[in-house]
């Protein structure tokens, strides 16, 4: 009963604000968008979805590689066939290829791990043998290195720390870190910070094995051979090629000097599967690893150093192949000028069924829907550029060099960017500029969920209230990871990031089991999502292609920057009671019981006190922002003249570009937006106000005090544009 009270109340709820005014349109013209969008899902086939993925995803298609590019020109022929302007843009980049991988135990016994997953019976994917694409950690270093192992779980600050109050340096070592925690890359940069000659990293079954559930292929976590490939490149300083930084790779760029590029690590790295991990970690001796710390194998988790002895050896083929990005264009019929522009990326490191193919033929699906409808006579308003990228993988390169190569025009055309990645099945996850939450809050809110027929929007509040929450939707904020990077944290350009999951577990992730066999069985079987999420993408770029006024909302941005303000304000203060607290213990010599004489470095040391940060420029920035957003009343502006209404389009969809600075963030340039980036030591995992933020976290309070500064700075012309929109809106 309480169950079908919630589901009523939800329901209530989710018409109400279907009743209310479709954001960007007059009543009039949300009806006739409505039956625009019921046309739009009538062209929807799940058969479709299914046929395009079994293509795509047949043979490996890495970057560079002859199928990738046939892919390439087989979604031009697509696009096409439907009505739209194909071309395949494509750039020369650095891809690394494994030409010999060593890791092998000399002490106290011998080991050479195998580094090859099992084929899998019936999987005929997993057995095109030399097909497959080697089990590596693109942008390593090459290097011949032997020392003794130093576990450090999962190999982030917090670790380090704990290795710190232990005693145990890693200095001259080779660490061995678990998959997870946080960003792959960010393992071995903080291990060649800390000293380290090499890094290894493995997936622990408790996190991505059998303690979660049966293995493939009776069941969908990763078996014991499994091993996750990915980038290592340091993202966190910029994506993209690693030799052309802040412009595009093409044929004859300059380049920099391999061995000068920052974004390639300092240190060989190797991924591995537990498998050839647990006799190294069961040679370990020293100190049992914290609880924490223990992972799901059957041995006792210590951390060394040694006695385990290993020696890791890489080399790779640098060379330059070419990305091909397919960019298809649908010119709009109102506004040609102004482009909406959909993502999605098409390489994977083996056949990627579900990252990314998944994701990518639901983007067909819109585009197909969408063609047929503008051959029809029902062509979008704003123009549509859909894009499939290559080189997403080893680095988001190919959107990357894209959005670098047009950046000038990507800042006078683009009102949007919209992405998909990888899809699976359960509730929607949305995160991007939050002046697009109330478009996307109202687009969910009428679209159904395949499996229990209510919106995904009160699906997902259903959810967030069983776990503890509340019912209110909104959007994540962006970090990195996926194809949004390039244009909301470097052109300034609005962005969300769309899809489906959570009940779709598995642990196929980069390995040679991402393939339509597995998809099928344990993903999105019907491929319901995939129409899902063609069904919730398509609206947004409908609606933003059509309204009369664009659909920003700034009020939920307003309040959300309200948030980030009290938390870094929060985190500033927290420290200072947190290291005062260290201080006056230490100097009271409360742990000298616990300080283990033998160990140097094991007693707590004083900390720098925590100086009083001056806010009052943020705050004073956010009190003007809070009084400019409440007097920026969007809702009737559809009444304005026509020239009124472009004047005011030109002003919004400008409006995110007005949070970036051209100077970037301290230490990395290239990401501008002063709002939301990827952290520079989480790599995907976001940091909002991050200038501010990341300056307290490393208690570097000069640049604290400057970015404070520049912050406000920020938020004050954004104030200022706000009131040239308020400008336009007032006219009689």
């Amino acid at each position: 009963m309480k169950t079908r009270l919630l589901a009523a109340g939800l329901l209530l709820a989710s018409q109400w604000i279907s009743a209310q005014q479709m954001a960007g349109f007059t009543d009039q013209q949300a009806t006739a968008q409505r039956q625009l969008e019921a046309a739009f899902d009538a062209q929807l086939s799940a058969d479709s979805l299914d046929a395009w993925m079994k293509r795509m995803a047949a043979e490996p298609h890495w970057v560079g590689t002859p199928y990738g590019e046939a892919n390439a020109r087989w979604m031009k022929q697509q696009f096409e066939s439907w009505g739209y302007q194909a071309r395949i843009d494509t750039y020369q980049v650095l891809f690394p290829y494994p030409k010999v991988r060593l890791l092998e135990m000399t002490a106290p016994q011998t080991f050479k791990a195998s580094l090859e997953a099992v084929p899998v019976e019936g999987d005929p994917y997993t057995q095109q043998g030399d097909a497959l694409l080697p089990s590596y950690n693109a942008f390593s270093t090459d290097g011949d290195v032997e020392a003794e192992l130093v576990f450090v779980n999962y190999g982030i600050p917090s670790d380090y720390e704990e290795l710190e109050k232990m005693g145990i340096d890693v200095k001259g070592k080779i660490v061995i870190a678990k998959y997870y925690g946080s960003w792959r890359g960010i393992k071995p940069k903080l291990a060649a910070e800390k000293g380290a000659i090499g890094c290894i990293i493995y997936s622990d079954p408790e996190d991505d094995g059998y303690y979660r559930g049966e293995v493939y292929p009776e069941g969908a976590f990763k078996n014991a051979t499994g091993v996750q490939r990915g980038s290592v490149m340091d993202m966190p300083l910029y994506p993209g090629d690693v030799l052309t930084p802040g412009y595009a790779a093409t044929e004859k760029a300059k380049r920099l000097d391999r061995n000068q590029a920052p974004t390639i690590t300092r240190i060989p790295v190797l991924p591995i599967s537990y498998a050839d991990a647990e006799p190294l970690l069961r040679a370990l001796g020293g100190p049992v690893a914290p609880a924490s710390w223990r992972g799901a194998l059957p041995l006792t988790y210590q951390i060394g150093p040694g006695p385990a002895r290993v020696r890791l050896k890489l080399e790779f083929d640098w060379k330059l192949v070419p990305a091909h990005n397919v960019i298809a264009t649908l010119k709009g019929a109102t506004n040609p000028d102004q482009w909406v522009i959909r993502g999605n990326h098409h390489d994977a490191w083996v056949h990627g069924a579900a990252d990314p193919v998944s994701g990518m033929v639901a983007l067909m699906a819109e585009a197909r829907a969408v063609g047929l409808l503008a051959k029809k006579g029902q062509k979008p308003g704003r123009t549509l550029v859909y894009c499939a990228w290559d080189a997403e993988e080893p680095g988001l390169i190919g959107s990357t060099e894209w959005v670098e190569d047009h950046l000038e025009e990507l800042k006078e055309k683009a009102v949007a960017y919209i992405n998909t990645d990888g899809n699976g099945r359960g509730f929607l996850g949305a995160g991007g500029s939050h002046a697009l939450q109330t478009l996307v809050a109202q687009v969910a809110s009428e679209v159904p969920d395949p499996q229990t027929g209510v919106s995904i929007k009160e699906r997902g509040a259903a959810r967030n209230l069983v776990s503890g929450g509340d019912d209110q939707f909104a959007l994540y904020a962006l970090g990195s990871g996926s194809d949004y990077t390039p244009f909301i944290q470097h052109a300034g350009i609005a962005s969300l990031n769309l899809g489906f999951g959570g009940e779709n577990a598995g642990g196929e992730y980069h390995t040679i089991y991402d393939t339509y066999t597995h998809y099928k069985r344990f993903k999105d079987p019907e491929m319901a999502y995939g129409v899902a999420l063609a069904k919730t993408a398509g609206r947004v770029v409908l609606r933003l292609a059509n309204a009369e006024v664009l659909p920003l909302d700034f009020g939920p941005w307003q309040q959300t920057l309200e948030g980030y303000a009290k938390e870094v304000m929060e985190t500033a203060e927290n420290m200072r009671t947190t290291v005062a607290k260290h201080n006056s213990l230490v100097s009271r010599n409360a742990y000298s019981l616990a300080a283990d004489p033998t160990k140097p470095g094991a007693a707590p040391k004083p900390r720098a006190a925590v100086p009083y940060l001056d806010f009052s420029p943020l705050q004073n920035a956010m009190a003007s922002l809070k009084d400019a957003v409440g007097r920026t009343n969007l809702s009737a502006a559809q009444s304005l003249p026509r020239a009124s209404r472009a004047q005011l389009n030109e002003l919004l969809r400008m409006a995110e570009q007005q949070l970036t600075h051209p100077e970037g963030l301290p230490r990395r340039s290239w990401y501008k937006h002063q709002i939301y980036a990827p952290g520079f030591y989480t790599g995907y995992g976001v940091k909002t106000f991050p200038g501010v933020r990341e300056a307290i976290e490393q208690e570097n309070w000069e640049e604290a005090r400057q970015q404070i500064e520049r912050l406000a700075t920020t938020l004050n012309g954004m104030t200022a544009h706000l009131e040239r929109i308020q400008t336009i809106l007032n006219q009689p």
